[in-house]
Formats: C-alpha cells, structure tokens, sequence
C-alpha cells in the first residue's frame, strides 16, 4: 500500500486543543497499522504518516479525527510520499 503524509496547522485556540487531546490521541491508537507515525511539530501543527489505499481514504478518515470535529485545526493537507533513502527506509 502506498503512503502519505497529513500536515496539521492548529488554531490559536490552544485551550480547547488540551481539553480535546487526550480524545484525539485515543482515535489515533486506534487506527491500527493505518498510522505509521505522528506528533506535532515546532511550527504549531503535526504530520501524520499514514499506509492506506489512497488520499482520499485519508482526508475520509482525518474527518473523524477529534481534533478536526473540535475545529482546532485550521488548515490540513495531504500528500503522497514514496520512502526511497534513510535509516527508517527498510522498516517501512
């Protein structure tokens, strides 16, 4: 399965983002082998890496994320990636 990478930018509302985390990162462990990897960046957002059939399975499951619903996030986008060099490479 191809792979592809979600970036987050957060609204200023930094309070509702703690008050919806712990939601938000429940839904992310339950998305199985889906998530690759995520966590949040020094920019005020995230990048998520995801293993799924295409972008738009993707952005269908960003829209349940708590954190999309609760409106803490301002701006997504997401785009295919195709792993070629680097020392996580192989275990992908």
């Amino acid at each position: 399965m191809p792979y592809f990478v979600a970036t987050y930018a957060y609204t200023p509302d930094t309070a509702r983002r703690d008050e919806v985390r712990p939601e938000h990162r429940r839904w992310l462990a339950g998305l199985g082998e889906r998530l690759v990897l995520s966590g949040p960046t020094d920019a005020d957002g995230a990048v998520l890496l995801f293993e799924d059939a295409d972008a738009s399975a993707v952005r269908s499951l960003l829209e349940q994320d708590p954190f999309v619903l609760a409106g803490v996030v301002a701006e997504s986008r997401v785009v295919g990636f195709t792993p070629v060099l680097g020392r996580l490479r192989d275990s992908l």
